[in-house]
């Protein structure tokens, strides 16, 4: 992921921090049916205002659900270092060819017939906020943490949360 987010002590920075390593969130969406569906999707950047980026088909259900509803949630999960981020947000779709020039990766071509395929776009997702789960320590401090916890009359800390603000 290209991660443009200010290089400072904003929540925005942070954030791309803690997604910069996992490169597929699960995004999810309103069915017409009023139930949620999720897919994934490659991030491919993170904007220096907060917007989240990633191609998408124009003819997909994802575009379809949301012509109705713009709110969506994404979700990230890194299980080597037991990090786990939602993300809610406002989708919109555009052909910025510009940025489609920008991302573009031969890895596409499994997905689209090229950068000037008719049915790509760019799905950008204005970040409103987003919540994170972090462990603390290595695996084995994890592990005999857990461990005590169990033989414990007190609940443990096994890491810490954490809200950041779009």
């Amino acid at each position: 992921m290209k991660n443009d987010a200010p290089h400072d002590d904003t929540d925005l920075n942070k954030l791309g921090e803690l997604i910069d390593d996992i490169e597929v969130a699960m995004l999810t969406t309103l069915a017409a049916d009023g139930s949620l569906v999720s897919r994934p999707l490659q991030t491919l950047k993170l904007t220096a205002d907060g917007e989240l980026v990633f191609f998408t088909a124009a003819d997909s259900a994802k575009v379809d659900q949301l012509t109705d509803d713009l709110d969506v949630n994404l979700a990230y999960a890194n299980q080597d270092d037991k990090c786990y981020v939602s993300v809610r947000g406002r989708a919109r779709i555009d052909r910025d060819q510009a940025l489609i020039e920008e991302l573009w990766s031969p890895a596409q071509k499994v997905f689209f017939s090229g950068k000037d395929d008719p049915n790509l776009a760019v799905l950008r997702v204005r970040v409103r906020d987003a919540m994170y789960w972090e462990s603390s320590g290595n695996f084995v401090e994890r592990a005999l943490d857990f461990a005590r916890g169990m033989w414990s009359e007190q609940p443990r800390d096994l890491g810490h949360q954490g809200h950041l603000h779009g």
